[in-house]
C-alpha cells in the first residue's frame, strides 16, 4: 500500500479529551511533512492547527481520514464519506472500541499505517429507504444496523417482513435490527443475534423482544433485499434510524427496503490487528477474573 500523505480529522465534537489528542496528532503529522486538516463539522477550533473546513469538501484532497473519539464517531464519518472511497482509521477515545481500535499514545501504530503497512477491510454497508407508491421519498446509509422499533406507546407494532418479494415472517414486537457483520457487535448483539466475522456477507434480522419464543433471529445473504411493510394502525408508533442517528420518516401506504449499498466502508488498522484479539478484548472471552 501506498503512504498516506494527505490526511484529514476529525473527531467527537466538543470533547477536551478529543481536542488534546487532535492537538498532539496535528503536531505529530506535520513533524513527518504530512498535510493536515480538520473538518470543521467538529465544532471546536483547535488553536495551532490548520484551518477548518467541512468534511464533505476535504474528501477531494485527501487518502486518509483519521477519526479520534468513539465507535459513534466513527460511524457518523462513514456515512458522511461513504461515496468517496476514502481509507478511516480510528483512534479511540471513547468506550468499548471495535472500530476505533488504535490507542490514542500509540503514535508508533499510526506511523506504520503512515507509512503504508496498514491493514485494510471493506465494511458492508446498508442503503435504508422508504418506498412510496414505488417512489423512494428518503434515503440513508448504515454501517452498523437499520432499526425499526416502537414509540409513543407501550404495545408491541405488527408488521411484516420479505425477503426478495418473498413473505417471510409476521411479526408481534417491539421492532426489528436489521444488522450488517460490523453491527452484529452493537445493539443486535444486545438483542440476542449472532455474532459474525466481518468478511462474509450477509445481514441479521434480529427482533426485539418478540411475542413468540418462535420469532428467531434470522440470517440471510447481503444480496437479499429486505422489505419491511407496517399495519396502517401502527406507522405513526414507528421510528426507523440509521446506526441510531438518522431517522427517517414513515408514510402511509408506504413500507421499508433495506439492501446492501454499492459502497462499502474501507477500515485501516495497524499491522498486527487481528479480529478475534479485539472480541476476546471487549467481550471478556476467555476471562477468568472472579466478578466483584
Amino acid at each position: 500500500m501506498q503512504p498516506f500523505q494527505r490526511i484529514a480529522i476529525t473527531g467527537k465534537p466538543n470533547d477536551t479529551a478529543v481536542i488534546d489528542t487532535i492537538g498532539r496528532l496535528v503536531r505529530h503529522l506535520e513533524s513527518r511533512d504530512r498535510a493536515v486538516q480538520i473538518d470543521a463539522g467538529m465544532g471546536t477550533h483547535l488553536p495551532g492547527v490548520p484551518a477548518h473546513a467541512p468534511l464533505e469538501q476535504l474528501v477531494g484532497d485527501i487518502d486518509l481520514l483519521i477519526v479520534v473519539g468513539g465507535d459513534g464517531t466513527l460511524l457518523h464519518a462513514a456515512r458522511r464519506i461513504a461515496t468517496n472511497d476514502i481509507p478511516v482509521l480510528g483512534i479511540n477515545r471513547g468506550r468499548l472500541g471495535f472500530l476505533v481500535d488504535v490507542s490514542p499514545d500509540r503514535f508508533d501504530e499510526i506511523d506504520a499505517v503512515l507509512d503504508g503497512s496498514a491493514i485494510v477491510d471493506e465494511r458492508l454497508m446498508l442503503e435504508a429507504r422508504i418506498v412510496h407508491e414505488g417512489e423512494i421519498v428518503a434515503r440513508s446509509l448504515a454501517l452498523n444496523e437499520v432499526v425499526l422499533q416502537k414509540w409513543n406507546t407501550s404495545r408491541m407494532i405488527e408488521f411484516e417482513t420479505w425477503i426478495d418479494d418473498e413473505p417471510c415472517n409476521r411479526h408481534r414486537s417491539d421492532g426489528l435490527i436489521i444488522a450488517t457483520p460490523t453491527g452484529s457487535t452493537a445493539y443486535a448483539m444486545s438483542g440476542g443475534g449472532p455474532v459474525m466475522h466481518p468478511g462474509i456477507n450477509a445481514l441479521a434480522l434480529v427482533p426485539i423482544c418478540p411475542h413468540t419464543l418462535s420469532n428467531r433471529p434470522l440470517v440471510v445473504s447481503a444480496d437479499s433485499r429486505v422489505q419491511v411493510r407496517l399495519e396502517q394502525a401502527a406507522i405513526e408508533h414507528v421510528h426507523v434510524s440509521c446506526d441510531s442517528q438518522a431517522d427517517l420518516g414513515l408514510t402511509e401506504s408506504g413500507w421499508v427496503e433495506i439492501a446492501a449499498s454499492p459502497h462499502r466502508l474501507r477500515l485501516v488498522h495497524p499491522p498486527g490487528h487481528r479480529y478475534f484479539d479485539i472480541l476476546r478484548a471487549k467481550l471478556r472471552w476467555g476471562d477468568t477474573t472472579p466478578p466483584c
